[in-house]
């Protein structure tokens, strides 16, 4: 296939790009240059609303992993503007630019999260569950929700909901790996909230299974199918680092370092299953932590 991929640079899309050449697609990268290279980048402007719909053409699925990152910072109610705005809007113009074709990309396979859920304690969700309450949930419904032009012109549109993407190289494994490492890691709060994550190459692998696989579309949970709870990951982590993990973090101690960000992100408790993926047979590489850590941490 053609296949473009937007956020090309990040933790996801950085692997995605070499993973999809390897499987002898042709990749071209959309880019927030004015100076891209014709034949492998295409500019747009999301914040500005530019994109020349006339480049899209050609293109068999577009991968649309393009936001605001979502831990980068503190939230402060700017910084909350622009991860909602960087999310939405992006994708609103992308799903436009495809919808005005004549012969549109058939497939659009967009970025959302788990975050959609909300903190749900024990309770195991499907993607039929409804949505949270918060920012968050609120965030991922407009998200998904910006994906609409694309699906009334009948392109097929995946909004695959991602976990906790565990890798050495970025995103919450990345932080955590410091204190970990110098043995004065522990769990969170109580240790009981749900994590629900999924190696880097489940990841990509799921990606892929959901550019090729024509009957998946709508919401997608990309998460392993064996959450743990927070305690039961910081004695994971730390069996698999050969390292104590007593020094827990009481919860008013993540509320005042990291506020909203830090009681949504690292307290709050959502217990996912990627029923599709399991219904479209994605053969998971590493459905337990265990082996998943083993893999991304050798030694």
């Amino acid at each position: 296939m053609k296949i473009l991929v937007s956020g090309s640079h990040g933790l996801v899309g950085s692997s995605l790009v070499p993973a999809l050449s390897a499987k002898g697609h042709q990749v071209a990268r959309l880019v927030r240059s004015l100076a891209a290279a014709a034949g492998s980048e295409i500019a747009w402007d999301p914040e500005g609303g530019r994109l020349d719909a006339a480049h899209l053409a050609g293109f068999d699925a577009v991968v649309h992993l393009a936001g605001e990152g979502i831990a980068d910072k503190r939230w402060s109610p700017e910084q909350k503007r622009r991860i909602r705005e960087s999310r939405t809007h992006g994708t609103r113009l992308l799903a436009e630019a495809m919808a005005s074709l004549a012969s549109p990309p058939r497939t659009l396979v967009s970025a959302s999260a788990i975050g959609y859920y909300g903190d749900r304690g024990d309770e195991m969700l499907t993607e039929e569950s409804p949505a949270g309450t918060g920012f968050l949930p609120e965030v991922c419904k407009a998200w998904e929700v910006a994906a609409e032009p694309a699906a009334r012109k009948g392109i097929r549109v995946v909004a695959m909901r991602f976990g906790i993407i565990l890798s050495p190289a970025g995103g919450a494994l990345a932080k955590m790996l410091p204190p970990f490492r110098m043995g004065v890691g522990g769990r969170l709060g109580s240790g009981r909230q749900f994590m629900s994550w999924i190696s880097l190459d489940d990841t990509l692998g799921a990606i892929l299974h959901a550019l090729e696989f024509s009957a998946l579309r709508g919401a997608v949970n990309v998460v392993a199918p064996r959450p743990v709870t927070n305690r039961q990951f910081t004695r994971t982590l730390g069996r698999v680092l050969r390292r104590p993990t007593v020094l827990p973090m009481p919860a008013v101690a993540v509320h005042l370092m990291f506020g909203e960000m830090g009681d949504t992100l690292l307290l709050s408790s959502t217990r996912v299953q990627p029923k599709k993926l399991l219904a479209a047979n994605y053969p998971f590489m590493h459905p337990e932590l265990e082996t998943a850590l083993g893999h991304l941490l050798p030694g």
